[in-house]
């Protein structure tokens, strides 16, 4: 995740093109699905595994989306509204974790969704609004990739955070 959204906020900042950046966007919205039908279809699947595969389809959607955009020659606006959607559910969503957090992963994972909710309705201001703020979107995004999905991912993976 922090891959395709350090290139996404590259391509925002025009240095990959548009037919480059569907490839990154197609993989991992192919692996978040994967990853969500499990959670919400596999063994064990119970409220809080199908309430992950809902809250990482947001994400999936979103990619494939952008994918689907760059193939189409679509102006944005439909993945704007999505987008609005999107960062009104992560408020709740950001509250939620925040307050359930009894680790640095939740409090993390927290501040993770509040990013996202901005970034989301950074890309709606720019999609619909048309507001001509793709280099501050582009940069957010190649931020929040780093921040919200690269170093915890790493950590995560090499047992640093809990």
């Amino acid at each position: 995740v922090g891959a395709v959204l350090c290139l996404n906020g590259l391509w925002l900042l025009g240095k990959i093109g548009d037919n480059e950046i569907a490839v990154i966007d197609l993989f991992v919205g192919g692996i978040t699905l994967l990853v969500s039908l499990y959670l919400a279809f596999g063994p064990g699947a119970d409220e809080a595994s199908i309430k992950a595969a809902a809250l990482t389809l947001l994400f999936t959607f979103t990619y494939f989306w952008v994918a689907l955009n760059r193939s189409n020659g679509a102006d944005g606006r439909g993945l704007g509204w999505f987008c609005l959607f999107v960062a009104i559910t992560a408020v709740p969503v950001t509250i939620q974790t925040l307050q359930g957090a009894t680790t640095t992963w939740g409090i993390w994972f927290g501040l993770c969704w509040a990013a996202w909710a901005v970034l989301w309705f950074l890309f709606f201001l720019l999609l619909v609004g048309k507001k001509p703020i793709a280099k501050l979107v582009g940069a957010v995004t190649v931020a929040e990739g780093v921040l919200t999905g690269w170093v915890p991912g790493y950590m995560l993976l090499n047992g640093l955070l809990k």
